[in-house]
């Protein structure tokens, strides 16, 4: 496995996992949709879709989720399972790299259970195509043998239901994405409903926090609850060492502050690409291969964890040359512009 992709599968955003936030995770994730905050109209769409089913006794649709790392795809495949009342089994692209892995999968699943790929788009080539006939005909063509003796084998499946979840929908195949019958962008979390997030888990790990305080740390949360979630224990930790266990306002402030995470949610990766960008480059546009070298990070961590945060929040934006800092980065980071200084210069010879 390439050294990006043990990082993206170990970290999907710039704070460190440990082995107890992995077990909180599993106590924060809601089972429900009624407990699932956020994303009304996927929940509305995929409740129709369920009862529908669950009504013809028929298995669901294969699902496709896309969307940014932490916003919930993992969490509402687990919802569907629970909603539609059948088993389902995990599983992650690059783990699958033989034919003999999907099959053993396959066979094993009991008529409506669910298969959940995460990050779809890195299935090898070979493994895609065995997709294809399992998800349309519930069938698996194998192939036993070598040579001129090999013969091709077909198994029926259990019908069951695929759903996939992609950080990168845009690497998918069309004849895989055609496949699917139900594809949801998840978008990123209001302000709002991260406070929502905040309290919930909050209240379940036994938090004393006040409003204020859940608001700092959802203002910051880069529009994500899994980052809200690591923030509020981090910000726990300093409550109980520094203060007296209690969360307001200013004890979020400082511990945020202690943890480099600045009042727009970004974090001190953030700051440093937009300025190798500024500062190295005028600004750009750099390309992505450049742009990982001087920042000594890999490409793809760069493309699925900090630049969707920074192109929806207006501070870089990506060009056919390369990447680009906006006027609002240069704002952020207390830096006057080019088109400022030439404007200045002006002004000081007019003077």
């Amino acid at each position: 496995m390439k050294k990006s992709d043990k990082k993206l599968d170990t970290e999907k955003d710039s704070l460190v996992i440990s082995k107890e936030d992995r077990s909180l995770d599993l106590r924060l994730r809601p089972r429900t949709f009624d407990e699932y905050i956020g994303q009304e109209k996927i929940k509305e769409s995929l409740k129709i879709f369920i009862q529908a089913a669950r009504e013809r006794s028929e298995s669901l649709d294969h699902v496709l989720l896309y969307g940014p790392p932490g916003l919930g795809k993992t969490t509402l495949a687990h919802i569907i399972s629970f909603e539609m009342k059948v088993n389902i089994r995990s599983t992650s692209g690059p783990l699958i790299d033989r034919t003999g892995d999907l099959a053993a999968i396959l066979t094993n699943l009991a008529d409506h259970d669910i298969l959940f790929i995460d990050e779809i788009h890195r299935l090898p080539h070979i493994i895609e195509e065995m997709l294809y006939s399992a998800m349309e005909d519930f069938k698996l063509d194998i192939i036993i043998g070598q040579g001129p003796s090999a013969k091709t084998v077909k198994l029926d499946l259990p019908r069951f239901t695929l759903i996939g979840a992609t950080t990168r929908a845009g690497l998918l195949t069309s004849p895989l994405r055609d496949r699917f019958g139900v594809i949801h962008r998840i978008e990123y979390y209001n302000k709002e409903e991260l406070l929502l997030v905040v309290k919930r888990s909050a209240d379940i790990l036994g938090i004393q926090i006040d409003h204020e305080g859940a608001s700092e740390i959802a203002k910051r949360a880069r529009g994500t609850p899994r980052v809200a979630n690591r923030i509020l224990k981090r910000v726990r930790d300093f409550a109980q060492v520094k203060e007296d266990g209690k969360i307001s306002k200013e004890v979020a402030k400082r511990a945020l502050q202690m943890l480099e995470v600045d009042e727009s949610g970004l974090d001190k990766m953030d700051r440093k690409l937009l300025l190798t960008i500024i500062e190295k480059f005028n600004g750009g546009p750099v390309g992505i291969e450049t742009l990982a070298t001087a920042l000594n990070e890999e490409k793809d961590t760069i493309e699925d964890i900090y630049e969707p945060f920074l192109i929806q929040c207006g501070y870089m934006c990506r060009t056919q040359r390369g990447r680009v800092t906006t006027p609002l980065a240069y704002k952020h980071l207390g830096i006057c512009s080019q088109e400022d200084n030439s404007i200045n210069n002006l002004q000081e010879k007019l003077l």
